[in-house]
């Protein structure tokens, strides 16, 4: 019986070690998923407001690595160019903000092409409840395999930069991640950072934090933790945290922080240009 329990005891200290806690593994691919179902949450997110955006890119589709298509509103620099910033929408989907935000911040960059990748392949949330199941309803899997086809379509050549927001901000990490040396730049507003020293360790990009001290779920304790990862893993990483709720960045947001905003999006240009020089 003695023996039993030793080699059991031996067999879980591997399956953990090795990555084999499913549990852990959940908890870490949920993100921002796991506070979907909360009341709070959803009270922090008000429904977008309208947007009256003329569309100066369009919606392309292109091979997803799991052999279907996967889709992203696209804009191309006028001169041929390696320079990519992959966008991830918020919890909401890719809507007429996010597709503004790319519009913004192709106009700003300097000859950089611009992809909002489509996470939730064709799907738009017009509530917090609807937001909340079709975050959850997202499979890590898919979600890979649409970033790792975006990743090829920009070509082995590309330097690619990131960015998201809130569950965006999370895959913008990932994302940045999975682009491994081909990484600039990743920038992540209140988004939940990886938590897992295997999981960052193939990140090579320098990572700007953007977060929020009066966030209830991206807490600075959250974001001092991940801090503190980065230097254990050695990684590049700056954080800013605004006095400003979750969300602050989000024009379309009726609770909008216009001045953090201002600053927090200067930072990320700024950031971004640098390094998709």
């Amino acid at each position: 019986m003695f023996k039993k329990l030793i080699l059991m005891t031996l067999a879980i200290t591997i399956l953990a070690s090795c990555g084999g806690n499913k549990a852990g593994e959940a908890a870490e691919e949920e993100g921002m998923a796991q506070f979907a179902d909360e009341q709070e949450f959803k009270d922090a997110h008000d429904t977008p407001e309208g947007t009256d955006h003329v569309a100066g890119g369009e919606m392309t589709t292109f091979a997803a690595a799991d052999g279907t298509d996967a889709s992203a509103y696209v804009l191309m620099a006028d001169s041929p160019s390696d320079k990519y910033l992959l966008v991830i929408h918020e919890w909401w989907g890719l809507n007429d903000h996010i597709k503004e935000e790319a519009d913004r911040l192709f106009a700003e960059l300097d000859n950089v092409n611009v992809m909002a990748l489509d996470m939730y392949d064709g799907k738009v949330a017009t509530s917090p409840d609807e937001a909340g199941k079709f975050m959850q309803a997202v499979k890590p899997e898919r979600a890979e395999a649409i970033v790792k086809g975006a990743i090829a379509k920009a070509g082995s050549a590309a330097k690619i930069g990131t960015i998201g927001w809130c569950f965006g901000g999370g895959w913008s990490l990932k994302t940045s991640i999975m682009a491994g040396a081909q990484g600039a730049g990743c920038v992540i507003y209140y988004g939940m950072p990886v938590e897992d020293a295997a999981a960052l360790a193939p990140l090579q990009a320098d990572v700007l934090g953007i977060f929020a001290e009066e966030d209830g779920w991206i807490t600075p304790d959250v974001v001092n933790k991940f801090e503190d990862l980065a230097k254990a893993t050695g990684k590049q990483v700056e954080t800013h945290q605004y006095k400003a709720a979750h969300a602050f960045a989000n024009p379309s947001n009726p609770a909008f922080d216009e001045a953090a905003a201002t600053e927090a999006n200067a930072l990320a240009l700024s950031f971004l240009k640098e390094r998709l020089q």
